[in-house]
């Protein structure tokens, strides 16, 4: 009968979770949308200034090698220094385990009446708990920061998602003129496929319609390069 139980009442996975703790999707996303809008803007703004030509495409690779470098090292700093703080904390939480065990079960158990537990109930959880040391420091941590020990952000996947991720969103509009593009064409319709597409895209990953983040995409990069080649052509147009 136990067994017959247990089998009818055992708990069951009825769907799973993506990944959102990892460090990698949020610099890629921001990566890859910087650097398609700045460096489609860059060439629009040049293109404003002086007309298609050389200076477009020199300026749109200087776009691309050196956002991508400031965005890797920006993220690897940002995490870097994220990462070093979290771990300060962590040694914190971990000596005052080590100095007031009987405190910090107290304060275990003060957490858990609060969240609607019985106050015997939370006591044997909170005892179960500390039990052990590391198990424990882990649960103070995830309730006290908010972060998982074990699972912190890694600088250099930040580093090199945001890297990888500019550049290939900066080498969209260039790919004309590496062809022998003489004009903005081209690059404007690559640019606005790339911007539609991937906003559809980060919207489908984020469980949002993908056309209202293709569409937001698209008006805010575009919107961003047309007012970079009316300054462009404007400047262009004083200078002569």
């Amino acid at each position: 009968m136990t067994i017959e139980l247990e089998r009818t009442y055992s708990p069951e996975m009825h769907h799973s979770h993506r990944d959102v703790t990892g460090g990698w999707l949020r610099p890629a996303v921001f990566g890859a949308m910087d650097g398609l809008v700045s460096n489609f803007a860059l060439i629009a703004g040049v293109v404003g200034a002086s007309g298609p030509g050389r200076g477009a495409v020199l300026a749109g690779f200087a776009g691309l090698v050196a956002g991508a470098c400031s965005m890797a090292a920006g993220e690897y700093t940002s995490v870097k220094s994220q990462t070093e703080l979290m771990r300060a904390e962590i040694a914190v939480e971990r000596r005052e385990l080590a100095r007031n065990p009987e405190g910090e079960r107290a304060e275990l158990a003060a957490l858990y009446r609060s969240r609607g537990l019985e106050p015997e109930l939370a006591e044997q959880v909170a005892a179960g708990l500390s039990a052990d040391p590391e198990q424990a420091l882990r649960v103070h941590v995830r309730e006290e920061l908010g972060v998982d020990p074990d699972d912190l952000p890694s600088p250099k996947l930040a580093a090199v998602s945001s890297f990888c991720a500019f550049s290939a969103g900066a080498l969209v509009p260039l790919v004309p003129f590496f062809f022998g593009a003489s004009g903005l064409a081209l690059a404007v319709v690559l640019s606005v496929l790339a911007l539609f597409g991937f906003g559809s895209v980060v919207a489908h990953l984020t469980a949002r319609p993908w056309w209202v983040g293709g569409l937001r995409q698209l008006v805010l990069g575009v919107g961003a390069a047309a007012v970079t080649f009316g300054i462009g052509h404007l400047l262009g147009v004083a200078v002569s």
